[in-house]
């Protein structure tokens, strides 16, 4: 797999279901692209026993907050947030909840943009989930929250470099998202098979990033976080930067004007498992709209042949960098049919 950027275009943009004749070859296509997926996120630890601890508790109107913090492979810790529906902690003989991994966007609040009052308007998803009966693990990324390195600015990633420059933080934040599945699976009462990932922005690409590689994930929403290369105008968001470095790696390839992978690519990884994708045309951080309309057109083709065209949805608007309150309403519609109702999600 390697694509020139400069023909990046409708005509030359490359097709999940092109070459493919059954099940067998797309599943071998579909090997392919993770093995170059798991290539460029770099080296990821093994999985580790996350270990978690309690740090406080505070009875909201409609939840429990849990502050507490896991462990990682890499040495660190996740801090997070923990929101439990109602007043007393269920017991481990109710009927158990499904649950949903919330990931912030670039906020330097971290998990208190989504998980608290005090986040902004359109990003308190988490507290949203929590009061349709959602257990709601909230963490913070690193360089987020309690996680900003010391001595370094938010969303400054070169601390994490300068101890592990085999890995990338897309790796890392796949890694930490891993161990906050494991302790969800872990709690007496969230239904372990019916674990789902939401984010907007920073969150919106992590969700369907981890989908991409952990099957426990089984439905994701991903709200404003798909941005092809085709006709990004600063398609090296996702290399070598001053500032945020996703996976430093690709900023070699698109000096030598190739890309390894194109987006939608990751994202189909986890067809047919549902996912709800969200974007706009005055999207001013991710601009290239049509771009994205055209790769999730394929995407639903894929699904289609699958034969699980209603497990994906895209909705296309006309607003901003935003998750405005109706998409959220639809996008928790979804999120219910497939992790609330008897729906085989297999």
């Amino acid at each position: 797999m390697r694509y020139p950027l400069s023909q990046l275009t409708e005509k030359t943009f490359p097709s999940l279901l092109q070459g493919i004749e059954n099940r067998q070859s797309w599943e071998v296509k579909r090997n392919d692209i993770a093995a170059v997926w798991q290539r460029y996120i770099g080296w990821m630890p093994a999985p580790i026993p996350p270990q978690h601890v309690i740090h406080s508790e505070h009875h909201e109107a409609d939840h429990i907050r849990v502050h507490l913090s896991y462990a990682t492979g890499f040495g660190d810790r996740v801090t997070a947030y923990l929101l439990i529906p109602g007043q007393t902690h269920p017991s481990a003989d109710e009927k158990r909840y499904p649950a949903m991994l919330a990931l912030h966007p670039t906020d330097q609040k971290g998990k208190a943009d989504i998980a608290t009052e005090a986040g902004r308007e359109g990003r308190r998803y988490a507290l949203e989930l929590v009061a349709r009966g959602y257990v709601v693990l909230a963490p913070d990324t690193i360089t987020a929250g309690e996680r900003i390195y010391e001595g370094a600015e938010p969303f400054q990633t070169a601390p994490f470099y300068s101890s592990y420059p085999e890995s990338t933080a897309v790796g890392k934040m796949i890694h930490d998202h891993q161990q906050g599945l494991t302790l969800l699976q872990a709690l007496p009462y969230v239904d372990p098979d019916r674990i789902g990932a939401i984010g907007h922005s920073l969150g919106g690409y992590n969700a369907y990033f981890l989908a991409a590689v952990d099957e426990r994930v089984k439905a994701v929403v991903s709200s404003c976080g798909f941005c092809p290369f085709m006709q990004d105008p600063t398609p090296n968001r996702w290399g070598q930067r001053e500032w945020f470095s996703h996976i430093p790696r690709l900023t070699e390839d698109l000096n030598a004007g190739y890309v390894p992978f194109e987006f939608h690519e990751i994202m189909a990884l986890m067809a047919p498992r549902p996912i709800f994708n969200w974007f706009t045309q005055n999207d001013a951080i991710f601009p290239n709209w049509q771009a994205a309309s055209f790769a999730s057109l394929d995407i639903h083709r894929l699904y289609q042949w699958l034969g699980s065209a209603e497990r994906y949805m895209s909705l296309l608007g006309n607003e901003g960098h935003d998750f405005p309150e109706p998409i959220r309403g639809i996008s928790y519609q979804f999120l219910d049919r497939w992790l609330k109702e008897e729906t085989s999600i297999n």
